[in-house]
């Protein structure tokens, strides 16, 4: 059981599903972050990773049990985002050493582990799929390496327990996060509804065709506070997926339904969201002012770049959970009912339409 713990990273998608989930398994819950949310049940702490001594300061009362940190800050190229994410990791677990509290550290990470960093993404030798975690790392710099690194040195310092965990695209909700599909579509749908203009896969023939998975993060969260009370999966990497799989061109379909709408055909061509949606600020300004909606500025909703790069990979992407099913995480979830969750959601906090 984890009685004390601090969730970072709690304005983002993963992070918010995991504070949620703590409080009501009745945990006593610090969330930080640098302009942490009001969440009930979450003891809301202002903090920045990249500023130690200020670190140091925010987190010297808290002494939790376990940390689960579910955030990065994304930099101009990789070799940046080594050093600033890096050293985000190692100024939180330095903050929280002089405690002793602490008995588990879970991180997350992501397929970028088997695809390589946004640089390099899905391109050279990657490892066979389903990607399972014992293939390892690949020859290439890579800042979730990085990130583990600092976790794996402080842990043997310090004589805590870590998880890493390594979700597909995730489903969930926040607003002005970087990687958002779910959000994102749902943006594009109501675009595309109100435009009419055709809703449109805008990613590659492979991604349409082949079969892939996603996270949603309810999931993802009950993945990583079975690893932090569950003493096999101590000192362990796993993937997390919903464990269905699917092809785009069944699940373009059930989204399109879902918004009244009818899926344009696919000739093949890959059409970028970043260019269909280029435009789309003044729209989603005025259906904001219309519908009375709670964010008129469409580049906090949608990350259209991050979603045209992983609906365009050129190579089919499963993922293995045989490791976490072995050492008994039984957990499921249809990634179309994680869709329609989620729109639901935005829908009842006024988000879209």
């Amino acid at each position: 059981m984890v009685g004390k713990a601090l969730v970072v990273g709690t304005s983002g998608i993963v992070g918010s599903a995991m504070a949620a989930l703590l409080a009501r398994e009745n945990c006593q819950v610090f969330g930080l972050a640098r302009r942490p949310p009001a969440q009930q049940g979450v003891v809301p702490i202002a903090g920045d990773l990249q500023d130690p001594e200020g670190l140091a300061a925010a987190l010297a009362d808290v002494k939790p049990d376990a940390v689960f940190v579910a955030t990065w800050s994304r930099q101009a190229n990789e070799a940046e985002n080594i050093r600033v994410n890096g050293a985000m990791v190692r100024n939180l677990l330095d903050a929280l050493r002089p405690s002793g509290s602490l008995r588990h550290a879970a991180l997350v990470t992501g397929l970028k582990h088997y695809l390589g960093p946004f640089e390099a993404y899905g391109k050279g030798v990657l490892p066979q799929t389903p990607f399972r975690e014992e293939q390892g790392r690949l020859d290439v710099e890579n800042f979730y390496y990085a990130q583990e690194d600092e976790l794996f040195a402080a842990a043997r310092r310090d004589g805590f327990g870590w998880s890493v965990h390594r979700p597909h695209t995730i489903i969930g909700k926040a607003v002005g996060n970087a990687m958002n599909m779910g959000t994102t579509l749902a943006a594009y749908a109501t675009l595309c509804r109100e435009t009419a203009r055709p809703f449109r896969f805008p990613g590659s023939a492979m991604q349409w065709n082949g079969l892939t998975d996603m996270t949603d993060a309810r999931l993802l969260a009950r993945h990583m506070l079975w690893a932090a009370t569950t003493p096999a999966a101590r000192d362990h990497a796993f993937n997390v997926v919903n464990g269905d799989v699917f092809r785009w061109s069944w699940m373009w379909g059930r989204i399109a339904e879902w918004f009244g709408l009818e899926p344009a055909p696919f000739d093949g061509t890959i059409l970028p969201l970043e260019t269909q949606m280029a435009g789309d600020g003044p729209v989603w300004r005025m259906i904001a002012a219309r519908d009375g909606l709670a964010e008129p500025d469409l580049s906090r909703l949608a990350s259209a770049w991050h979603t045209d790069a992983d609906l365009g990979r050129p190579i089919e992407v499963v993922t293995d959970m045989g490791k976490s099913r072995r050492l008994g995480f039984s957990a499921y979830q249809p990634t179309d009912d994680a869709f329609f969750d989620l729109f639901a959601q935005l829908r009842a906090d006024r988000l879209i339409p």
